[in-house]
Formats: C-alpha cells, structure tokens, sequence
C-alpha cells in the first residue's frame, strides 16, 4: 500500500510540474481558479507548448502512460492539432536507453557480446518505445536484422501502475453505479494481462510467426521473419523490414502510393484478421506501420510490433459479424436482437425500444466520409444509450475497441474521404457467405473429420456393449457412464452423417432438376 501511495504521489507531482491542470482547464471558462493556480504553484516552469508538456509528462510516468498517448495521437477528431503532433512522437522516438544497457542485456539473454554474435551492430538505436527499443544488425550471413531489446526495470515499473489501476477500479466498482456494467475490474484484469504479456518477447516473436503465417498467401501485408536461435524473453531478432511510415504521407505520395486503396486496403487487413483468423494485430498506431516501395512487394502494409494481439473465439466472431453486416444494412431491429440473444442486453429488453436508440446513434454518420464523422459525439451516444438500456461492457472486446479507434484514426489521416462503411460491407458480406454457404459446410467438414475416423471402426463394439448393458443396467456404474459418453458421442457421429448424406442427396437432386430443366437430360 505504500509503494501505491507514493505512486500516486510521483502522478500528482509530475502532473503539477507540467501543468497538466492547466491544460484540463484550459478550454473552461475559469480565470479566477487559473490565476489561483498560478499563485499558488509559482515554482514551476509552464511555458513551453502544452503539448510539449503533456508528452514529457507522460514519458517521465512510464510504459503505461506512454501507451495511452499513443492511443490519443490517432485521434485527430478528437485531440487539438497540436497536441496530437507532439503525442504522434511517443510513437517510435520515446527517449532511449544506455546502449551499453542494450549490449549487457543482448550478452545475458543471447550468451555472446553483439560483436561476436554480429557481423555488424549498431549501437546508436533506430527507434525507441515504450516498452523496448530497436538495434540495426547484419548476421554472418549477410542478412540484415532488427534486434529488439527490452528495457531494464519494466516489469516493475509496469506493476507499480497496474497495481493502482487495480486500486483505482476497485473503488470505482464499490462507488458507481455503473460498475457492475462497465466491469472496470475485468476490463483492468485484461490490460494487465496484454500488458505483461508484451514484456515476454518471445511472445511476440510467437505472434509474428502466427501472424505471418496467417498473410502469407496474400498480397495485403507484410510481417518480418523471426530467427529463432537468436531470439529469447528479453532479446529477440528479426528480418530487417525496408519502408516508409505511414504517417509519412507526403512521402508516400511522392513515391507513388495509392493513398486511397492504401486506407480500403487496411480496413480489409483489419477485417480478415478479426474475421476470417480470430487473431488480430492489437497495437496499430502509425508508429507501428510502414508501407513498401519495393518493386515486388510496392504499396504493401509492413506490421512491426507484435507485444499486443487479440484474440475472439467462434461465438465472440459469430456476434460480430451478425452486428457489423446488420449494421451496414441499416437493420437495427438485428442489431438489436444479437444484443439480447448473446446476453450483452438483459432478456426484458424491449426490441423496438432498443432498436430506435442504435438507429439514432447510427443513422447520421452513414454515406458520410469520414471527415465529416464526429466519432467522438457518435461514442458519447452509445455509451449513453448502453447505460439506458444496461448493456454490458465485454472485456475481452476492450482490445479489439482500441485497434478499431487505431484503424479509424489511421483511416482518416491516409483518406479523409474513405467510407468506412461501404469500403467494409462487401468483405463483411462475403465472409458471410463463405461461413453458410456450401464452401464453409464442407471447410467444417473437413475440419470435423479427423475427430470422427476414430470412431467409425468402433461402431459394431459400442453397439453391442450398450445393448449389453440396457440388458443389465445396474451391473456397473462407472461401465455405464462410459457407455453414456460414447454413445452420446456415436450421436453426434450419426448426426454428422445424416447431415452430409441430407446435404448431398439434396444438391444431387437440385443438380438432377437444373441440368433436366436445361436439356441436358
């Protein structure tokens, strides 16, 4: 308890020092408390630029704090100009550390100083970050590498924070009202989590490969290779990747990129990872993209940074997909429904009430660019309207909210004019067909066929025990329970085979029917 109130000292101070209530207060109408200010904090020096202060700030609070400005540097709607330029520089340009540091922990982690392990190594870093900065590096192979070095003392700073956060919602959930909704325990438990994951490199080395893996048949995205013998919790190494930052657009304009399909093509990136992969790239500031201009790979994304991804499940993709189409066909009602249906709304929830609320929220911003969107007004709604109606902040989506305001902001920097909802809508419908069509019956059925080839041999034995034991049913109990199992899995197997012998006479008597109708028979 007293590391946290003296962490919640160093807060207050740092915020005085840099005049972060000067800025709170700033867009009030309240000189008489800003002169009182002035008066009685005369000691500090609040002249430079404010948003020169609140980066600074930020940067002396730690990781967490840093993380928070990266996530406020994508909203432009939102943020004063300003300040969001000084914000973008927590992006890839925090303050590094020693580089003899850097070379200490690259000789524990990897068991060999960086001369020897290295034909070349940079000590000057090309980036830094919150969390870890980036050595330039050449193998004795001649292949140029990336080695990301975690900073020292992380997890003890990233504990101190999360411990207060800890604090902080547990006050919050005793105090207001809204806490059983807004579930600010869960929603810290989930940040901790991202938050310590992130410092296991080796983790998101893991992420890369899986992440790669997922695009390596496409033509949308670029993912470094990583070098496993040279990789480890604290030290990891990757292919070096060539590109221009995506914040660059004059840059990008200059070498020829499509600024417009640049944007459609990121929101289609986005879509396919939470949609078709479940698995998606949580942490897609500017700072964290580049873009190709080599010939072979021209105008491609490059992701870097794999600490933070998300994950959904089948239900959690089901639910989505069934809201994000409906909302783009304009069906509130559906919306509506998949709200209560997946328990996000209480049952007593009136369809047509809640229904007319997301039609409010939702109806102006539609064949609109999005420079003409106030998304900040849009989430005020919303969130009004889901206290009215109690429904339920899910946590395990907190991630995927925060790329999603990510992918908006980048969206709109790259292409003011992008709508997001027609650029979005096509892929949303296809993916649909794909999941109920023919084509997603039989990728399930593939899918579920290893889990049944096993059984299929044991049929005429579970059909003779279980008619042995309906004989004798009090013989053996536990016999019994086994028994009960496996037919209950024989069911399913019966189950599955009816469906695809149903499944396949019905498309051979639809085919008989269409080539008759035809003449060809």
């Amino acid at each position: 308890m007293i590391l946290k109130f003296l962490r919640l000292l160093k807060i207050l101070r740092v915020a005085l020092r840099y005049g972060l209530d000067e800025i709170a207060i700033s867009g009030l109408d309240v000189p008489r408390t800003s002169r009182l200010m002035d008066v009685l904090f005369f000691w500090r020096d609040i002249s430079a630029p404010r948003g020169r202060r609140l980066r600074m700030a930020l940067e002396e609070l730690g990781p967490i704090f840093v993380k928070f400005g990266q996530v406020l540097s994508t909203r432009r709607d939102l943020i004063p100009a300003d300040i969001v330029e000084e914000l973008a520089l927590l992006q890839d340009r925090v303050p590094p550390f020693d580089s003899d540091l850097a070379i200490a922990q690259i000789e524990r982690s990897l068991g060999g100083h960086p001369d020897r392990l290295f034909a070349t190594f940079e000590r000057i870093p090309v980036a830094s970050a919150s969390i870890a900065q980036v050595h330039f590096a050449t193998l004795k192979d001649g292949t140029q590498v990336a080695v990301k070095v975690l900073r020292p003392g992380m997890r003890q700073s990233i504990d101190k924070d999360v411990a207060l956060m800890h604090l902080a919602a547990d006050v919050v959930s005793r105090l207001w009202e809204d806490a059983k909704r807004l579930k600010p325990k869960e929603v810290v438990a989930e940040f901790d989590k991202h938050l310590h994951d992130e410092l296991d490199l080796m983790r998101e080395a893991a992420n890369a490969s899986q992440l790669r893996r997922n695009f390596a048949d496409g033509d949308l995205l670029l993912v470094p290779e990583m070098f496993w013998d040279y990789c480890s919790p604290s030290v990891i190494v990757m292919e070096r990747m060539h590109g221009i930052p995506v914040s660059q657009t004059e840059r990008l304009i200059e070498a020829g990129v499509d600024l417009k399909k640049l944007s459609s093509d990121g929101v289609e990136i986005f879509f396919t990872q939470v949609f078709r992969d479940g698995f998606f790239h949580a942490d897609m500031h500017p700072g964290n993209i580049l873009v190709s201009i080599d010939p072979a790979t021209f105008g491609r994304y490059i992701a870097l940074d794999f600490g933070i991804v998300g994950t959904l499940n089948d239900f959690d993709k089901d639910y989505l997909s069934q809201n994000f189409l409906a909302f783009f066909r304009r069906d509130y009602k559906r919306v509506a429904e998949a709200h209560i249906e997946s328990g996000w709304a209480p049952k007593e929830t009136r369809v047509d009430e809640l229904e007319s609320a997301v039609r409010a929220c939702c109806e102006p911003i539609f064949d609109r660019p999005l420079k003409d969107i106030s998304f900040g007004q849009i989430l005020l709604r919303l969130f009004q309207t889901s206290r009215r109606f109690n429904v339920e902040v899910q946590p395990q989506l907190v991630l995927l909210q925060k790329t999603m305001l990510n992918i908006e902001g980048l969206g709109r920097q790259l292409d003011p004019d992008l709508d997001l909802w027609k650029t979005a809508k096509p892929y949303l419908e296809r993916w649909m067909a794909e999941q109920v069509g023919w084509q997603g019956m039989l990728e399930r059925l593939k899918s579920e066929a290893p889990r049944y080839t096993h059984v299929l041999p044991q049929l005429p034995r579970l059909v003779h025990r279980a008619l042995s034991v309906a004989s004798e049913p009090d013989k053996n109990d536990e016999l019994l329970r086994t028994l009960i199992d496996e037919q209950q899995r024989t069911n399913r197997l019966l189950s599955f085979i009816v469906y695809f012998a149903g499944a396949f006479i019905l498309g051979a008597v639809g085919l008989r029917a269409y080539m008759h109708w035809r003449g060809v028979m």
